[in-house]
């Protein structure tokens, strides 16, 4: 009789141990589902890679950029954003310091899309082109391993997140990770 509830009890903690392993599996597996900008708004499909920062990755998976407060707090190590920026010749179109050139502005609250007010939004855009004149930017969707990681573009957004000049609220300050 022991040996059958010892049996019983061994099956009753399998079974927990499988729903629990299901459960944080479940977690892990989470990751963003990006949005194209484009008419149609089809999946942009951005996975990530072995080169990956763990930044980039955290992204991924949540949909809010680790760059984004940092850089806000630290105008220094908000720097390496606007670094990026320039490098990859953004200022053509939206100038020097992202307030708009032939491009618009994306430093104030004259938003072209209404998705710009979160970070993932304004990624899915830089990622992959708009069509209104915006190019795809990520190597992933472009096919072409010199244009933008999934990290430099995220450490673009939080620096122009730094140099926000519109007003009322910071949804961007207050993401949640993606459920």
């Amino acid at each position: 009789m022991v040996s059958r509830k010892l049996g019983r009890a061994r099956w009753i903690l399998s079974v927990l141990a499988l729903g629990g392993a299901m459960v944080i599996s479940g977690n892990a597996a989470a990751e963003c589902k990006f949005v194209s900008t484009k008419a149609g708004n089809e999946p942009l499909i951005i996975k990530p890679t072995d080169k990956d920062t763990p930044e980039a990755k955290q992204f991924l998976e949540t949909c809010v950029n680790p760059y984004t407060k940092r850089f806000v707090a630290d105008a220094e190590a908000a720097k390496a954003g606007k670094k990026k920026f320039g490098y990859y010749s953004c200022t053509q179109c939206h100038g020097g310091n992202a307030g708009g050139q032939t491009g618009p502005s994306i430093t104030d609250d004259r938003w072209q899309y209404s998705k710009h007010v979160t970070d993932k939004g304004i990624f899915e855009t830089i990622a992959g082109g708009s069509d209104a004149g915006m190019p795809t930017w990520h190597q992933q969707p472009s096919g072409n391993p010199e244009l933008l990681s999934t990290d430099d573009i995220l450490v673009i957004i939080g620096w122009l997140r730094s140099m926000y000049k519109g007003g009322g609220d910071k949804p961007w300050l207050d993401e949640k990770p993606a459920q």
